[in-house]
């Protein structure tokens, strides 16, 4: 990847607040149209290393690059070409939508003859036509959250930081988002930095994901990547003749180390590692068990997530 395509670049960055390392020598890069994901529990350092990156809070030590930008020296150039979607929408509900809208249409630039326009989009867009001059402190938290949305796209910015940005929507709107981001990010090539706790949200859309904890960072890669490195739980359905699945629960139930549930016809083999694979299909045909399909179900974000931080399930 060529040095031009590197959108953000952190090296040993660090945000301490008091005894608390918020951001703990973060190193990472993130790449020109890339949908890069930042996944941890509350309090795990991703809503501060935003305010970092955007020059809203300083670093104690390291450096960062944001669009060739050093956001600690130029904070108000870099924001002019981020959009940030706050998990908090932090509108103005004395406003209404358009109001809001043409207000951070000016701090941001936008020309005076192109804004109307652009919002009217945005409106008709996020489906706040209909609603756009009433005052938005009116508006229920999933309206309010298309609004930021709104907001953060106004002026077409090249970064977007999106913290939480299906919070709240039903999911008809969260579809939509979903789809914006991808699109964005495809055919725009516009980079998306997102912060999320959803983590089938995160496996879908997200080209790589770092994930946090306590302000540092555990891994980083593709998903499929990552659940091939740290993904603990495998997982393997066979699809069997109906009336050989009792014969086939109790063959699989005498192996150690894995667990075996039916359902219907098929057998979900939960803990087998890839090289077990075929010695448990071998134990089936042996018994003259006929077998219509296997689907190894490779390990999800989910996974890697739980294995990283040393959890399980019933954890959350």
């Amino acid at each position: 990847m060529a040095t031009t395509d590197i959108v953000i670049a952190t090296r040993h960055f660090t945000r301490r607040f008091g005894d608390l390392v918020a951001v703990n020598n973060l190193t990472l890069e993130v790449f020109r149209g890339e949908i890069f994901g930042l996944l941890g529990h509350n309090g795990a350092g991703k809503t501060t290393t935003i305010r970092l990156l955007n020059g809203v809070l300083a670093a104690n030590s390291g450096s960062a690059r944001v669009l060739g930008f050093d956001p600690s020296k130029d904070g108000t150039a870099l924001r002019r070409r981020t959009g940030v979607l706050t998990e908090n929408p932090s509108l103005d509900d004395r406003l209404t939508a358009r109001e809001n809208l043409l207000f951070y249409a000016d701090i941001n630039n936008v020309p005076r003859g192109k804004a109307p326009r652009r919002i009217e989009e945005l409106l008709v867009d996020f489906e706040l036509l209909e609603r756009a001059d009433e005052q938005a402190g009116g508006y229920s938290k999933g309206m309010k959250q298309r609004l930021a949305l709104a907001r953060a796209l106004l002026h077409e910015p090249e970064l977007l930081f999106l913290d939480e940005p299906t919070t709240g929507l039903d999911p008809v709107a969260s579809l939509y988002v979903r789809q914006l981001i991808t699109h964005l990010s495809k055919h725009k090539g516009r980079t998306v930095l997102l912060c999320t706790h959803n983590l089938v949200e995160a496996q879908r859309l997200c080209d790589r994901v770092a994930v946090l904890e306590h302000g540092q960072l555990l891994a980083v890669g593709t998903p499929a990547d990552l659940g091939h490195r740290f993904g603990k739980v495998h997982k393997l359905a066979v699809e069997l003749e109906h009336e050989q699945v009792p014969q086939a629960l109790e063959i699989l139930k005498q192996e150690q180390g894995i667990t075996v549930e039916a359902e219907d016809k098929v057998l979900h083999i939960i803990g087998a590692v890839r090289e077990r694979i075929p010695a448990l299909i071998q134990l089936l045909t042996n018994a003259h068990i006929r077998i219509y399909r296997v689907t190894p179900q490779e390990p999800s974000l989910e996974d890697v997530y739980f294995a990283l931080h040393g959890e399980g399930e019933n954890s959350l």
